[in-house]
């Protein structure tokens, strides 16, 4: 964590792609990838590449581990004054992994969001590599996208 932070220009987001219409009702995010795709009535609908935590290899185990949960959660919260632009919450952690935390003497951690650049960020910057502390972080354009078409309870699937 002590690495400084590279910032890239955001990804222009093309304009030839219409806008999506009506809500999504899966995502899925593919750690090993990098790509996170919405899918409406199962079929993709749309494909960012993604950041995760400092520490993306494996599952998320333990509070301040860096790491990306894996499994099935769904979006539980949406937040519009998030510490970074937009945020829509997961249901993380679940039962099974408090009791996997309880078993191991440890916290599993929370707050566990898809959401976009911090906002002491100018508009069009980017943080380079995974940098969240377990979160999937997208641009703020992408975001925002996001945001509109994902209602809470939409299913998130987290493979490695």
């Amino acid at each position: 964590m002590g690495a400084a932070l590279v910032y890239l220009r955001a990804p222009i987001l093309p304009g030839a792609r219409p806008p999506l219409v009506g809500q999504i009702d899966r995502i899925v995010i593919e750690k090993s990838a990098r790509r996170m795709v919405l899918l409406q009535a199962g079929a993709p609908v749309r494909v960012y590449q993604i950041a995760l935590g400092f520490s993306a290899e494996g599952d998320k185990s333990r509070q301040g581990d860096g790491r990306t949960p894996e499994g099935i959660y769904h979006i539980n919260r949406l937040n519009a004054g998030s510490a970074y632009h937009l945020s829509l919450g997961l249901d993380y952690p679940q039962a099974a992994d408090i009791a996997a935390a309880k078993a191991g003497g440890f916290d599993p951690g929370g707050d566990i969001m898809i959401h976009g650049q911090p906002n002491a960020l100018p508009e069009a910057l980017v943080v380079k590599g995974d940098w969240t502390a377990g979160c999937i972080a997208v641009s703020n354009p992408e975001i925002r996208e996001i945001f509109a078409v994902t209602p809470v309870g939409t299913e998130v699937e987290i493979k490695p």
